[in-house]
């Protein structure tokens, strides 16, 4: 099976090609690299377009070029106080040029995609750990366009047969455990990257939005899954999808959940180096807690992460990013 993955030289991404290759199917990265790494695609050693998603003549040579059978999509953007200062920019891309991806889709008779979503649909939980069937109510622009493709995915499958999984990540984290890939954003926003840089002398400190939450410690709690987990994911969807199954979103997370407190303590267990917190005021818009309800994923797809505890997420983690102090341009 040949399957196009937007966004393939990105984080997530990346991993679900270099995991999809290793099962026996065809990855072709289709990336613009705006976020992207074209070191990634050497690392692959796959077919890859350089081509924005929202040029729907590169996606339809593509398709056909490689008799596309399926799509992932990891193609957006994804940072909640980025999207707060500029939500133009994501619905532009996030949607408009989604809908272009999906019209390339529909144009050659694909007929399964899996998307990747964002627990950020869900807004403040009102339920910890989440399930699926919990209020979507973001609070930013960033979930407001992935609540919409979402619904806009439901409404294709009415329309036009369009069979998907929406796929709700929590925190994704980790590394390729070999080494081979790992996490790198310019600028970097992710809360583990930070910690392990604070751990290896390359930022002087941690800041820790709020430490009057209502957790363990007071600090935020979130649901840290490993980034192979989620390429797992990825694929038990798109065979779930390639037997039949019906349009629907699944969680993924390892529903226990981490404090911010707690996961620089792991760090500093993992690395053996001291790290400088410095409490900060809450940022608007971050919710407590977050965890997620995996329960459905687990019943019907028969997942279960490979990587589930905290210290081993943050030891793959921290190999890379060692190794790699200047990211993929090391």
């Amino acid at each position: 099976m040949s399957i196009l993955v937007i966004g393939g030289a990105g984080y997530i991404g990346s991993h679900t090609t270099l995991t999809l290759k290793e099962r026996g199917y065809q990855p072709i990265v289709f990336d613009s690299l705006e976020l992207g790494h074209r070191k990634v695609i050497e690392i692959l050693d796959v077919p890859f377009v350089h081509g924005d998603y929202g040029d729907l003549g590169a996606l339809n040579r593509t398709i056909k070029k490689y008799d596309v059978d399926a799509v992932m999509h990891f193609g957006a953007y994804a940072s909640v106080g980025d999207s707060v200062v500029d939500p133009a920019k994501y619905y532009e891309s996030n949607i408009g040029r989604g809908l272009v991806l999906l019209r390339a889709v529909l144009d050659n008779g694909i007929k399964n995609f899996i998307f990747s979503s964002s627990a950020a649909t869900y807004g403040e939980p009102q339920i910890v750990p989440i399930p699926e069937n919990h209020p979507q109510k973001t609070t930013n622009p960033y979930g407001e366009t992935k609540l919409m493709f979402e619904r806009i995915l439901r409404d294709y499958d009415h329309a036009f047969g369009l069979k998907s999984v929406s796929l709700r990540y929590f925190n994704a984290a980790g590394a390729d455990a070999e080494g081979r890939l790992g996490e790198d954003h310019t600028p970097e926003l992710h809360i583990l990257p930070l910690v392990i840089d604070a751990a290896l002398g390359r930022r002087p400190d941690i800041k820790v939005f709020g430490t009057d939450w209502d957790t363990r410690d007071g600090s935020c709690l979130r649901d840290f899954v490993h980034v192979y987990d989620l390429a797992d994911a990825h694929i038990r969807a798109l065979e779930y999808l390639k037997k039949g199954g019906s349009t629907t979103a699944y969680n993924l997370g390892n529903s226990y959940g981490t404090t911010v407190l707690e996961a620089i303590a792991a760090v500093e267990k993992v690395s053996g180096k001291k790290v400088t917190v410095v409490p900060a005021p809450r940022r608007p818009g971050d919710p407590g807690r977050l965890a997620a309800s995996c329960d459905r994923i687990r019943e019907e797809l028969g997942w279960d992460p490979k990587y589930p505890d905290i210290e081993t997420i943050i030891a793959h983690a921290y190999k890379w990013r060692e190794s790699h102090p200047n990211g993929y341009n090391s």
